[in-house]
């Protein structure tokens, strides 16, 4: 019935309406509220009725009873529960889950909206190739067909890593888990997601210095904070339910909330303290707080020697930065930075949060890892209240970036080496001599392609235009997927044109067309092939607090459009490996489509590395169906049948299912029990580093048989401490198989070893210290470093950036193009964000009505200090250009929000390039409601030197009067 929406006419002739003027013109609210209630909800209901009333009978009636079905919000991170009211296969209307302890019965206007996403008539509705210029309707038979001929062309011609698999952090859990494995079948590592360019530089930050890069307490536990301090994050308009959670311990703790940001936010709005410091600056603002920590005697000394390593290292470099020199770097007032930080060091535990704000850097894993120290610094760390809540952007960008949708990982961050491939060759049963074949047999100096980190999805475009020479892998990038991901994203938007026109092939799967649809200007080589919203589908999500939650089907696929998991089940068939790759894995009545719950169960065998072995399905839905026996503040069940578990079982949830364990609301806290959540500190990094320990020393947590450090836990480790006769037979037989006493808690599949050590109340992976100084990064301590296109080029000789180098199979540039000052030609500092009414790169949401009316243009705020000196008025139109020579056309918004030299403009937007309205060439019907340029056009080069993280925060630009 929700198939045919058209009622027979063609969809151009459709648009003539009051549909066709909201795409085409800003309206008033009156009037877009009117004709979208005219145009969706009118003519859906008569489409609905066949365009007649009928009589109801009692059969109807009982038939037409509304269900409710339980899902989570398909935004951002916080997880929010959306009660979809369905009757007859229709979703009609939604409801916040009142009984969700993440949003206690309330939504952002995103998640207020998202019946709509699914609903949306902007959608892709069938699959489509561009041929002659002209979009054009096929088969889902025919487009198989003739993208995997192509792949299959280019991988005889140029070998697997010519085809680049982009994922995707709107894929659930299953479905990101399998795009892992599908790229490991096609025999690369060129995948990657979203968290390549937005956490990446916290993940590698926050792991290499206490063992797992995630958000170490959760939105709830900012409850118990007696301080926070907020630093490159907006939560008010990214993740505006999260700001209950922080406003809660403001009023009921009188919590102070400090919040840095170079821009006056709405969050900014609600802050005690409000510090506004120079864009790039981080590392030198938070060692600015630390110098008067250190210099006042305020730092927990005592969790300094017991559980931290190389502060000392870091109290040398701090003490270069007095109040003059922080104030000249960052121009925040050295008495400021006194008085936040006597408000730290009188308010513990605090709590730290951050965003994107602070890792989009070319010295991003600087500033996690200078947020880090803070915390490991006032001994806020391994605390309820305290802890790094480290804010995520997309709704399972958690959980895609930990089922390892990464080009330098397989899933569970076993990372490359031969090992790791080892270890899932044996969970999926599979041959790994077979695996190894499908990969390019050359090397890269001694490391087979196998094992080499692939191209992140920031450098993407390298991979296609650099000479093949420069690259590290036989071949250019030929064809290029973009599964579930916004182009407009991501900067250097010209040269990404230029990319997408020279790749022989295109492919998108979405429910949008998204601006690669339309960037480029090919006439053909490029597919849209429509993929289901989360709503048609089930499976896990992972918040940001590593609580796992269930999503149950709201509604059948809509028009043609398939779900993630079984468009990879047609290539994998397509392929030749679809009995491979679903050998252990139960298919539907279709004998294609793997069943979700299957997966889920697949990864619970193999994810024994950060604890995803615990939350079966079965769990999971028995989280979901008892919400509201969880306490919203410590997310623990009081009674009721998942009585003592932490709600949707965060991890690590170690060993398996049949354990229990309740999963880890608060990392490295000793103060429970390892079997009751407790953790500590990951001895990652060894147990000695020039002759000093490494491991903890004298505490551990609550009833642990070892009271001291240790390393982490290997059959040998059991053996000599006569622990191995807790092993079961069948334990023992699976530890024999994989090494015997070589084997470790991260590749016993038998869960055995985590086990015993869980008994004994050890922490599996040891316990050690956190290390302040990470040796085996480009900066083992944080050091501040200049932007690469800075507006202060006098500091460079003092904060110079990186050599160029090549790494993740491309060269990288940083020093060569320092060495240039644009700062003349391009003087104001250009950053960048995100609005409460979007999200993304803005396709689903501005093509929602409901969300579309809100923001209807791009924008540009401007300190009117500027915009004076520039002959610009409040509401004209104005050229944005960058130094590298892209520029946008939008409305100058006048505002303080911004300091005089600093300009801001969200990320949200696509459709406009460089003055050209390009909603003609969308294919007809799925073009959103509002277009307008990316802000990336402008945006320039620049790449963080660990994780390859793309720099959006801090570059210059200059401003001109359209």
């Amino acid at each position: 019935m929700l198939r045919k929406k058209t009622g027979g006419l063609t969809r151009r002739a459709a648009r003539t309406g009051l549909i066709s003027e909201i795409s085409n013109k800003s309206v008033d609210r009156r009037s877009f509220l009117r004709g979208s209630g005219l145009a969706i909800g009118g003519l859906a209901a008569i489409s609905a009725t066949g365009g007649a009333v009928t009589q109801a009978s009692a059969q109807s009636a009982v038939n037409g009873a509304v269900q409710t079905v339980k899902s989570v919000c398909t935004h951002c991170s916080v997880g929010c529960t959306v009660v979809a009211e369905v009757s007859n296969g229709v979703w009609i209307g939604q409801e916040p889950g009142w009984d969700s302890p993440f949003n206690l019965g309330a939504h952002c206007a995103k998640g207020a909206a998202v019946r709509e996403h699914a609903h949306g008539e902007r959608r892709l509705k069938y699959p489509m190739k561009k041929e002659g210029g002209e979009w054009k309707r096929i088969s889902w038979e025919q487009a198989i067909n003739e993208i995997g001929d192509k792949m299959l062309q280019v991988r005889d011609e140029s070998g697997p890593d010519s085809v680049y698999w982009l994922g995707s952090a709107k894929h659930n859990n299953e479905q990101a888990y399998l795009m892992r494995k599908f790229a490991a079948y096609w025999g690369t590592n060129n995948i990657d997601h979203q968290a390549r360019i937005c956490h990446s530089t916290t993940v590698a930050g926050v792991a290499n210095t206490w063992g797992y890069g995630a958000m170490t307490n959760s939105y709830n536990d900012i409850h118990k904070s007696r301080a926070i301090f907020l630093i490159g994050g907006n939560p008010a308009e990214a993740h505006p339910v999260s700001l209950l959670h922080i406003l809660k311990a403001k009023e009921q703790n009188n919590a102070p909330l400090i919040v840095c940001d170079p821009r006056f936010t709405r969050t900014a709005a609600h802050a005690d303290e409000y510090v506004r410091f120079r864009p790039g600056t981080d590392v030198a603002l938070v060692w600015g707080i630390l110098w008067h920590i250190f210099e006042n005697g305020w730092e927990d000394k005592e969790f300094i020697r017991t559980r931290v390593w190389g502060m000392d290292q870091i109290k040398e470099e701090v003490a270069k930065w007095n109040p003059d020199e922080v104030e000249r770097v960052t121009g925040t007032p050295g008495s400021q930075l006194e008085r936040v930080a006597r408000t730290l060091a009188n308010n513990r535990p605090g709590t730290v949060i951050w965003c994107m704000g602070g890792t989009q850097h070319t010295n991003g894993n600087n500033n996690t890892r200078a947020y880090c120290i803070l915390q490991l610094a006032l001994g806020n760390m391994g605390t309820e209240g305290g802890g790094t809540n480290i804010f995520r952007g997309h709704d399972n960008v958690q959980g895609a970036t930990d089922l390892g949708v990464l080009a330098d990982t397989l899933p569970g961050y076993y990372g490359l080496a031969a090992g790791s491939w080892a270890h899932w060759a044996r969970v999926w049963e599979e041959d790994l001599d077979w695996l190894k074949a499908r990969f390019s047999q050359e090397k890269v100096g001694d490391t087979p392609m196998m094992e080499l980190t692939g191209i992140p999805v920031s450098r993407w475009i390298d991979g296609v235009l650099e000479d093949k020479e420069n690259l590290d892998q036989p071949d250019n990038t030929r064809v290029m997927v973009l599964w579930g991901h916004a182009p407009n994203s991501q900067t250097r938007l010209p040269e990404m044109k230029t990319a997408m026109e020279k790749l022989d092939t295109l492919v998108v799967i979405d429910p949008f067309p998204t601006v690669s649809a339309v960037l480029h200007d090919r006439t053909d080589g490029v597919y849209l092939l429509p993929a289901t919203t989360q709503f048609e589908t089930r499976g896990s999500v992972t918040a940001s607090n590593r609580s796992l939650q269930w999503r149950d089907q709201v509604m059948a696929p809509m028009f043609e459009s398939k779900t993630d998991h079984e468009i990879m089940a047609m290539f994998a068939q397509k392929f030749g490996f679809h009995d491979r790759i679903f050998r252990n894995i139960a298919l539907e009545d279709d004998g294609l489509t793997p069943v979700i719950e299957d997966i889920t169960r697949e990864f619970n065998r193999g994810m024994w590395t950060i604890g995803y072995t615990g939350q079966s399905p079965e769990r999971m839905k028995l989280h979901m169906a008892n919400q509201h026996t969880f306490d919203r503040t410590t997310l623990r069940a009081n009674g009721g049948p998942a009585d003592g578990d932490y709600y949707g079982m965060p991890w690590p949830c170690w060993g398996t299912p049949e354990m229990n364990h309740p999963g880890t609301a608060n990392l490295y806290d000793m103060s429970l029990p390892v079997s009751k959540g407790g953790l500590t500190f990951r001895a990652r990094f060894g147990v000695e580093k020039d002759g000093e320990n490494l491991l903890a020393e004298g505490v551990y947590s609550q009833n642990s048989e070892i009271q001291d450090g240790y390393p982490e836990f290997t059959m040998q480790m059991l053996m000599d401490l006569g622990w191995d006769s807790d092993l079961t037979a069948e334990e023992r037989a699976a530890i024999d198989a994989v090494g015997g006493p070589k084997a470790n808690w991260k590749t016993d599949l038998s869960g055995g070893i985590q086990r015993v050590a869980i008994k004994h109340e050890c922490a599996p992976f040891g316990n050690a210290k956190a290390r302040a100084v990470v040796w085996t990064f480009p900066d083992p301590v944080p050091v501040h470093r200049e932007p690469l296109y800075t507006n202060r080029y006098d500091l460079v000789a003092d904060y110079p950036t990186y050599e160029d180098k090549k790494f993740w199979r491309v060269p990288t540039m940083y020093k060569s193009i320092q060495a240039k000052d644009f700062s003349a030609d391009y003087p104001i500092i250009l950053t960048s964000g995100r609005l409460v009414e979007y999200e993304g790169g803005g396709d689903e949401t501005r093509s929602n009505p409901w969300l579309a009316e809100l923001q209807q243009d791009m924008f540009i705020e401007i300190n009117p200090r500027d915009a004076n000196n520039l002959g610009v008025r409040d509401g004209a139109q104005v050229w944005v250009e960058g130094p590298e020579g892209g520029k946008v056309k939008v409305m100058a918004m006048l505002t303080e929000r911004v300091a005089p030299g600093v300009a801001f403009m969200p990320f949200h937007f696509g459709g406009h390039y460089q003055g050209e309205d390009q909603r003609s060439k969308y294919p007809e019907g799925a073009d959103p409601y509002v277009l307008g340029e990316s802000t990336n056009t402008a945006q320039t080069y620049g790449y963080d030197s660990v994780t390859q993280m793309q720099e959006t925060k801090a570059t210059l630009c200059k401003i001109m009067a359209a």
